[in-house]
């Protein structure tokens, strides 16, 4: 029976009347070559900066270089499993790529409630992703949350 509570738990995110302003949550991942040349199968995005490294070498980046919305789905991961979790609908997302992500990086998607909005079931989330002190992306998501009510 313990099984099956665990289970329901990790399936449940929080509902509206949970969240407040400040709560956050983070998701990590060390990003592989496998992880971009697969992102580029599943995407169709097969921008040589990203699978060819003699083309790359002579971009500005100097050598491969993960897709950006590669990253920007580790943000889904955080709100998708942590915060708000299981059950959240996401509704828009802006970005802003600062710096890019390199095969070996661990990058860490970080999501911060700034605001709630009950009446509505929705909340604001501040989404920033670094890699060590380098902050690679930073966005703003809305979601809808479910409530108990």
């Amino acid at each position: 029976m313990d099984d099956v509570r665990q289970i329901q738990r990790d399936m449940q995110g929080y509902c509206i009347e949970d969240l407040t302003v400040g709560m956050t949550a983070s998701f990590a991942k060390t990003i592989t070559d496998a992880d971009i040349v697969l992102y580029a199968g599943i995407s169709g995005d097969t921008n040589p900066v990203h699978i060819n490294q003699e083309y790359a070498s002579g971009t500005m980046f100097q050598g491969r270089i993960a897709h950006g919305m590669l990253t920007a789905g580790l943000i889904s991961a955080v709100l998708g499993t942590k915060l708000p979790g299981p059950g959240c609908i996401y509704m828009s997302q802006t970005l802003k790529f600062k710096a890019p992500v390199r095969s070996g990086d661990t990058v860490t998607a970080r999501a911060t409630i700034t605001e709630v909005i009950r009446e509505k079931k929705r909340c604001v989330i501040r989404t920033v992703c670094t890699t060590g002190d380098t902050v690679v992306l930073e966005g703003e998501a809305l979601l809808m949350v479910p409530s108990r009510g």
